[in-house]
């Protein structure tokens, strides 16, 4: 017996980060809180605010559906460390949306970060 799943289902998903999300952060090891990978929280190195149309909602790139968060330049470091997460925020209801791991850089305060574009996919089903 076969497996499917509906577009539609997998972008209810990402559209809760697509609508949610107001905050990216860059993180020193991996936040298990909102409070952790939020603005002073103790994995926090640096962030920027997200809107809507910073992530676009579209077929994946091997099944399924993802969402492509847009690349962010200019973002001021608030504090030294090696980030080596990065965290999608609602800070309206204080939810930690998503984690994910990235190459590990060496950020310094007061130095500028460029977050390059990134993808969240959620493939079909397989047998």
């Amino acid at each position: 017996m076969g497996k499917k799943v509906d577009d539609t289902v997998l972008d209810a998903a990402l559209n809760i980060i697509k609508t949610k999300c107001n905050l990216m952060t860059a993180c020193a090891g991996e936040p298990l809180t909102f409070a952790a990978a939020n603005v002073g929280g103790g994995n926090y190195l640096a962030g920027v605010a997200m809107a809507p149309t910073d992530i676009l909602v579209a077929n994946g790139l091997i099944s399924g559906r993802k969402a492509a968060i847009a690349a962010k330049a200019g973002i001021t470091v608030a504090a030294t460390g090696a980030a080596d997460h990065v965290a999608l925020l609602d800070t309206v209801s204080s939810t930690l949306l998503y984690v994910t791991t990235s190459t590990a850089l060496g950020l310094t305060a007061g130095s500028s970060l460029t977050l390059g574009t990134w993808n969240i996919e959620i493939a079909d089903p397989t047998l």
